[in-house]
């Protein structure tokens, strides 16, 4: 049972290049720091810095809106360049209305504007540029696990995050849209609570609670910490993957 747990935010993070290797990136960051990782750590990245590294800007000068995009640009008051980017990035729309648009990502989950961000993306005066999530978040979470596992030999666990708002409450929260080396979904179904109840309905998103409790130091604006590390958790379940938190249609009542 966990009973302690640190979480430190990883200094001397640069800005991330596309193509740039994280896995060396951290581990030159936590050198610097004094900071070193042990088996059973976790690390919590920004989404951001990922799809940075990935390369997937997209310069809004070089999308060529449809007339769908349009459309729905009229309706929310949105540039159709980045409705374009949207449609191209869903599945299907949720909601719209002026200044809204959510819809169901092509990863699962449902979110405003598909995930797709130009704040923290470039400095003033440079190509108006959007960000999109990264292709396959736990593919990228797992590269980045064997990437330190080969660099120096410590298994971890990888969480990647983002900011998602929620249909019945205000502010956004972080959630986890990338997961390898830990349970993304610990189902606690068949155990006893202290009275002696058999839990029946109990599966606890822990990649969630990790990316929530990470954005504490992550932060939403000029704070610069897009790595943490986090340190104390244990886990009785075997490693999952962020697709695993998704509901699946035919239990979604809200659809």
């Amino acid at each position: 049972m966990t009973t302690h747990l640190t979480l430190t935010a990883v200094p001397h993070i640069p800005h991330i290049q596309p193509g740039d290797d994280l896995a060396d990136i951290i581990l030159r960051a936590l050198d610097a720091a004094g900071l070193s990782l042990q088996d059973g750590d976790m690390l919590a990245l920004a989404q951001k810095i990922v799809s940075k590294a990935e390369g997937r800007q997209v310069r809004l000068a070089d999308v060529t809106p449809s007339a769908r995009a349009y459309e729905i640009a009229a309706q929310t008051a949105k540039d159709p360049r980045m409705v374009e980017l949207i449609l191209q990035e869903s599945d299907e729309i949720s909601r719209l209305r002026k200044g809204v648009l959510v819809v169901r990502h092509k990863l699962g989950f449902t979110s405003a504007n598909a995930g797709i961000d130009r704040s923290n993306v470039g400095p003033p005066g440079q190509d108006d540029v959007a960000l999109l999530l990264p292709q396959d978040p736990d593919a990228s979470a797992e590269r980045l696990r064997q990437a330190i596992l080969s660099h120096c030999g410590v298994a971890v666990g990888v969480v990647i995050t983002d900011s998602h708002g929620r249909p019945f409450r205000l502010g956004t929260v972080g959630v986890a849209i990338g997961v390898a080396g830990i349970p993304a979904l610990w189902d606690r179904r068949g155990e006893q609570d202290l009275y002696g109840y058999t839990l029946e309905h109990t599966d606890v998103g822990v990649a969630d609670e990790i990316a929530a409790a990470a954005g504490l130091l992550l932060g939403q604006a000029s704070e610069g910490q897009p790595v943490v590390l986090l340190r104390g958790l244990q886990f009785h379940a075997p490693p999952g993957k962020a697709a695993d938190l998704i509901r699946p249609k035919e239990l979604d009542l809200y659809r």
